[in-house]
């Protein structure tokens, strides 16, 4: 993929909703979900994989 295009994704989807964002009281993904290290980046995983192909693989990693 684009490295743009993945760049552009990520604004739009995950920095653009987040960033600088109260997750408890701000965001709708995490009214009711605890915002752990986990349950983000499985919610960002999520936005994410709703855009680019099926086909191609997508992958996110906690560290």
């Amino acid at each position: 993929m684009d490295a743009k295009l993945l760049s552009d994704l990520t604004k739009e989807l995950i920095l653009d909703r987040f960033d600088h964002k109260n997750l408890n009281l701000d965001t709708k993904e995490f009214k009711q979900l605890n915002p752990s290290a986990e349950n983000i980046a499985r919610v960002i995983y999520d936005l994410l994989r709703l855009k680019p192909k099926a086909a191609l693989d997508l992958k996110t990693t906690l560290y």
